[in-house]
């Protein structure tokens, strides 16, 4: 018997399974009028409100702001200083003004486009990058123009935002491939021209020095970040901008 009785616990048929269907003893319990339910209520806390903020990653065009406008000047003409004390070592006084017009050009546009390859970078990935000069990187620049050995990093481009490892190493290794790319591109000029060989030559060392500072793999140089991204593109981009760098004072500054 399948159902059972739940006033008298006997098992009855389908037909049978109500108390009035089988004389059950207990009917009267049966037929005692139940007392409506009361709905429960539940008190709790209101439940907590989530705000997501999402934003999304674009790869904005080039843009300064004022501050980083200021900065890059104040740092260009440090890097302008040192590229004319070079000029000076290498070739002395000299009269020709078109020479040392294209000389300062030439090294204020190596100087803008390692940070601006940072910049670009950066940007690409929607990050926030802008140029910041360095206090004591200045200092050291500053005093480099009056040394024999030149320091050449009055700032850098700061990043912002959530890069990863990957994206980092990127954005750093951007910049001193830019000045060996530089480096190759002055040192076919020099060839080309063999009255302007030194000056050029020199533009070219001067691009491949730069690579060379960015990339040792230590506190807040570019190589660090390399490094802790991909060893194998550091150890070939740090070999080759040394090798330049050797090759080119060898040839135009010994």
């Amino acid at each position: 018997m399948p159902f059972k009785c739940q006033y008298c616990g006997g098992y009855f048929c389908s037909q049978h399974r109500l108390p009035e269907s089988h004389d059950c003893p207990r009917i009267g319990e049966a037929r005692v009028p139940r007392e409506e339910a009361q709905p429960v209520v539940v008190q709790g806390q209101k439940p907590i409100e989530y705000t997501y903020s999402w934003a999304k990653q674009v790869h904005r065009p080039l843009s300064f702001s004022i501050k980083e406008v200021e900065h890059l000047l104040l740092a260009t003409v440090l890097v302008v200083g040192v590229g004319l004390s070079l000029e000076f070592e290498s070739n002395g006084i000299s009269n020709d003004y078109l020479l040392i017009a294209l000389f300062t050009v030439a090294f204020t546009a190596s100087f803008l486009m390692h940070e601006m390859a940072h910049k670009i970078t950066a940007q690409r990935y929607g990050l926030w990058a802008e140029f910041r000069l360095i206090l004591m990187g200045s200092v050291l620049t500053a005093v480099s123009i009056v040394l024999p050995l030149k320091f050449i990093s009055p700032g850098a481009v700061m990043v912002a935002g959530a890069p990863d490892t990957k994206t980092m190493g990127k954005t750093a290794v951007a910049g001193p491939a830019t000045n060996i790319v530089l480096a190759t591109a002055f040192l076919s000029v020099a060839a080309a021209l063999p009255d302007y060989a030194i000056s050029f030559g020199v533009v070219a060392w001067f691009n491949a020095w730069i690579a060379v500072i960015n990339l040792i793999p230590f506190g807040i140089f570019d190589g660090m970040k390399v490094f802790s991204w991909d060893k194998a593109v550091w150890a070939l981009t740090f070999a080759a901008s040394a090798a330049l760098t050797a090759l080119l004072a060898f040839m135009f500054l010994a």
